[in-house]
């Protein structure tokens, strides 16, 4: 992994990128720690145009975003002409709301939609990705989770694994495992560390100050081809902007090649 290829995802800064003006300072700070490369994400309601200048203007690229889940598979052309605008060719569905995991209509047809929706971001030279929390891990009695079904029930070719490592542990997983068995269809992956606090909680922190072995999931991720590396951390104990250079400053000195 080389340092280009370290990203932040902007949900952890959304508090900072609510407006044009708060997302250009956020930008600044976020070049100034070192980042080139962001994922658009919990921003305000800024125009494509207006993030591409923004971001050009600090030397940083567009390495993804997420988009809503239902603009994803119902209205997906409209988000393929979003990805254009901002010159990126990856995003991924970021949450299965509304999803009830013991009832097979809803599953089947998530999964059947997702499909169908990464088949029109495949014909547009674009890739879609799906992004995991813990809830994904929840197992039927006698059936698969739902995370394998994903991806066992799609195409490779029309639907990629943006591995979230943290919630992959949380929900009971082994994360270099799932490394393992998403080779070649992980361009992108979120890292986040994880601990647990003295009252038994799983916590976000950051890279480096929990439990993952990172080197190991690196290693396996760029085995399997992963370009991105995206740092995110769904909550700060503080400033995220010292969280995000945190975990930069670590990756930087003990992860890059």
């Amino acid at each position: 992994m080389k340092i280009s290829q370290v990203a932040i995802q902007l949900y952890t800064l959304r508090d900072f990128c609510k407006t044009a003006p708060e997302f250009a300072a956020a930008m600044k700070k976020v070049r100034e720690i070192g980042y080139t490369a962001v994922q658009i994400s919990g921003v305000g309601p800024i125009p494509e145009t207006e993030l591409v200048a923004m971001c050009k203007a600090e030397g940083l690229t567009i390495c993804a975003t997420h988009e809503p889940g239902v603009k994803i598979l119902d209205e997906t052309e409209s988000v393929i002409a979003r990805l254009a605008a901002l010159g990126t060719k990856l995003t991924a569905y970021p949450f299965p709301a509304g999803i009830d995991f013991d009832n097979p209509e809803h599953v089947n047809t998530l999964i059947k939609k997702l499909d169908i929706a990464g088949a029109k971001f495949r014909a547009a030279g674009m890739k879609l990705g799906y992004h995991n929390h813990a809830h994904e891990f929840y197992r039927p009695a006698g059936g698969k989770t739902f995370l394998e079904r994903i991806y066992d029930e799609t195409s490779p070719e029309n639907i990629v694994a943006e591995l979230d490592v943290f919630w992959v542990q949380r929900g009971g997983g082994d994360v270099v495992e799932w490394v393992k068995r998403v080779k070649g269809r992980t361009p992108f992956i979120h890292l986040k560390d994880f601990k647990v606090n003295p009252s038994g909680e799983a916590n976000f922190c950051e890279v480096g100050s929990g439990t993952l072995d990172f080197k190991r999931i690196i290693a396996e991720a760029e085995a399997g081809g992963c370009e991105w590396f995206i740092v995110e951390q769904d909550t700060c104990p503080g400033d995220p902007f010292v969280s995000i250079k945190q975990s930069f400053d670590y990756i930087k000195a003990n992860l890059v090649s």
